[in-house]
């Protein structure tokens, strides 16, 4: 039975109009990348589901894209497709640097080069990486402030090193691009990670070995006015995509795929960044597909497919007795299957600050497995954590129109410390139908605890 599907819910529809605590204080395919045929040896199915992951109406989308045009306002100095397509624009092609593009022979000096060059040049500025061709990099940073708006279209491959010498000086990042302003990224090519040599290195794997850092595949850190879209990102070496003290990030229409058993191959991961969009993307990794960490503010991610993984977390937070913060966020039209969890709100035992004004909406499940969850004594660790009184503290988070199917008995969990009763709304058994409004006032310093919240039907 543990495993067994069960329409747990279908719908459900939650409410939590507040939890109060003071817990006191994640364009084309090149032929000669096999990279389709990877993904699928690797497990990963993007059509799994293709019946229930319909597309978005186009009114829909449309109504779910207008409030983010209101929270963010993305300027690049002048229009895109002028930059892109005027007789005035300077193209840096990677190969005329030397790059040999074969998979196989280094090309991060040819990169560095290029780079140097477009960053270093004034007016419109675009960074070709050819279609059809596979460049092997070493980790390399992109730094800025650069003189133009930069454009960099990806049409090939970029293939990561799995020599783990390589990353002797910085072992977490491979591809970073530090303090560059308004720039735009896309083109429809590959990034691919190389991750398997560092997950069967990972303490998750082998629990013999130390737990050390790896690199993330794709980071931003520093800048503003970014546009990240139309790439597919594969089998990073720990997380895919970091986007890292950011402001004002646009990204749409990103592929991220890794096997489901990687470790800690979070899709897209958020921290201390303000203003962001993460839309019409479908990820599929061994751990989050998105995950929102502390200093994030105003964070918006929309029609979004997750499956397989852990689902769409915020947190954790609060470990090691941290102090953390995230506010202002809203996951609307999501749509998860086969993920070990649903969306998912974790801390430490221990930690301050709070999560707050948090909104999961208008979200479909398949076969998931604690669709709802806030675990307030999260503890990613061998041993059991110390029982300790503090913790973030958690309120105004709403569950609205959630449907699916839930692979546990538990459709929503909330593991915390609970001070005031639990109401309930009327329960239609006839529709299949419920709503659950939680009154909650949640103080760290008390033993009780919350559970479970568990409705079963059954016809």
């Amino acid at each position: 039975m543990a495993l067994q599907i069960r329409q747990v819910v279908v719908p459900y529809l939650i409410t939590i109009f507040s939890l109060f605590s003071s817990y006191n204080s994640l364009k084309k395919d090149p032929l000669s990348c096999n990279y389709f045929e990877e993904v699928v040896a690797a497990g990963y199915d993007p059509q799994a589901y293709p019946s229930y992951f319909s597309t978005i109406e186009d009114g829909k989308l449309k109504d779910l894209m207008r409030p983010m045009t209101e929270v963010l306002s993305l300027q690049r100095l002048g229009n895109e497709v002028d930059i892109i397509t005027s007789t005035s624009t300077k193209t840096v092609n990677v190969d005329d640097f030397g790059a040999t593009a074969d998979g196989t022979h280094d090309d991060t000096e040819a990169f560095e080069k290029a780079w140097e060059e477009a960053c270093s040049s004034k007016g419109a500025i675009v960074l070709e990486v050819p279609e059809g061709k596979c460049y092997l990099l070493k980790p390399i940073r992109f730094s800025g402030p650069c003189k133009s708006n930069l454009t960099i279209q990806i049409y090939g491959t970029i293939e990561a090193s799995d020599d783990r010498s390589d990353y002797k000086k910085d072992r977490r990042h491979w591809l970073i691009f530090d303090r560059v302003d308004n720039l735009l990224i896309e083109g429809g090519g590959h990034i691919n990670g190389n991750g398997k040599i560092w997950w069967q290195n990972s303490c998750k794997i082998n629990k013999d070995l130390p737990c050390k850092d790896a690199p993330t595949a794709l980071t931003f850190h520093k800048s503003k006015n970014l546009i990240v879209q139309n790439l597919n990102i594969k089998d990073a070496q720990q997380i895919h995509v970091s986007f890292e003290k950011c402001t004002n990030v646009q990204a749409s229409s990103l592929t991220v795929t890794a096997p489901e058993k990687s470790p800690n191959t979070d899709g897209i991961h958020i921290t201390h960044t303000q203003n962001i969009q993460i839309t019409n993307s479908v990820i599929g990794t061994g751990d989050d597909c998105i995950s929102i960490v502390s200093g994030s503010q105003n964070v918006q991610a929309m029609s979004i497919t997750c499956g397989p993984g852990h689902g769409i977390s915020i947190g954790s937070l609060g470990s090691r007795n941290s102090k953390a913060y995230v506010s202002g966020v809203t996951v609307d039209g999501a749509k998860l299957s086969g993920t070990t969890n649903g969306v998912r709100i974790k801390t430490w035992q221990g930690g301050s600050g709070s999560a707050s004004n948090i909104n999961f909406q208008n979200i479909q499940m398949y076969n998931v497995s604690n669709p709802i969850i806030i675990d307030q004594n999260y503890c990613d660790q061998d041993k059991p954590c110390e029982e300790q009184s503090s913790a973030v503290q958690v309120k105004n988070v709403v569950y609205k129109n959630i449907k699916g199917t839930s692979a546990s008995e538990v459709a929503m969990k909330f593991d915390c410390r609970v001070h005031s009763a639990v109401q309930f709304a009327d329960m239609d058994k006839r529709r299949n139908h419920f709503e659950v409004y939680l009154g909650l006032d949640l103080l760290g310093g008390l033993t009780n605890k919350l559970t479970e919240i568990v409705s079963h039907y059954n016809g």
